[in-house]
C-alpha cells in the first residue's frame, strides 16, 4: 500500500495514485528503464524548451507584423525555424517512442498526444504549402501559423500533463517500493 503522506504530493494525487488497479502506469518497468537510458529522452528535454522559446519569439515577431504590417521577413523566417525545429522533435520524438515502447507513434500511454501532434503538423505544414506556394495574402499564411501555434499549445500542454503525470507516478512507485 502506499503511504498517503507522500511528500511532493497533494492528498488528492496521492490518493488517485494510490491503487494501480485505479490509474494505469504510463510505462512499465522495462520501459521506465529503457526512457531513462535512452539519449532520445535527453535530446527531447533539450528540443523542447528550445522550441518553446522559437515559439514565444515567432509568436511576438507574427502579431507585431498582423498588427503593424512591420516585420514581414522576420516573421516568415520565424514561422520557417520554428517548422524545421517541430520537424526535428517530432521525428526524435518518433525514435524515442521506438526505443521506449517499441511503436515508432500512436503508443498505447502517448496515442492522444500523437493524434493531435498530426493536427499540429498538419497546420504547420499548410503552413509551408501556403508560403512556398503563393496562396493567400501574408496575412492568411500567418493566420494559419497562429492556427498551428495554438494547436501546438494544446500539444505541449498535453505532453506537460503526461510529464507531470509520468513522475507522480515513478514517486508513488518509489514509496511504494519503499513502504
Amino acid at each position: 500500500m502506499v503511504k498517503q503522506n507522500n511528500p511532493g504530493l497533494t492528498d488528492a494525487e496521492s490518493k488517485g495514485l494510490a491503487g494501480t488497479s485505479q490509474v494505469a502506469s504510463l510505462y512499465t518497468d522495462a520501459q521506465r528503464k529503457r526512457r531513462d537510458e535512452s539519449v532520445w529522452t535527453l535530446v527531447q528535454g533539450i528540443l523542447a524548451p528550445i522550441q518553446f522559446l522559437v515559439f514565444l519569439c515567432s509568436l511576438s515577431l507574427v502579431i507585431r507584423f498582423l498588427v503593424t504590417g512591420e516585420g514581414e521577413a522576420a516573421a516568415e523566417v520565424s514561422v520557417l525555424l520554428k517548422t524545421l525545429i517541430l520537424y526535428l522533435i517530432m521525428i526524435t520524438g518518433s525514435i524515442w517512442e521506438k526505443v521506449v515502447f517499441d511503436e515508432w507513434l500512436f503508443a498505447r500511454s502517448f496515442f492522444w498526444e500523437d493524434v493531435f501532434s498530426m493536427a499540429v503538423l498538419a497546420l504547420h505544414t499548410a503552413y509551408l504549402v501556403m508560403l512556398f506556394g503563393g496562396w493567400g495574402s501574408v496575412q492568411q499564411q500567418l493566420y494559419v501559423a497562429l492556427a498551428a501555434y495554438a494547436t501546438y499549445v494544446i500539444n505541449a500542454a498535453q505532453f506537460l500533463w503526461k510529464l507531470r503525470v509520468a513522475r507522480l507516478q515513478g514517486t508513488t512507485q518509489h514509496v511504494a517500493v519503499a513502504a
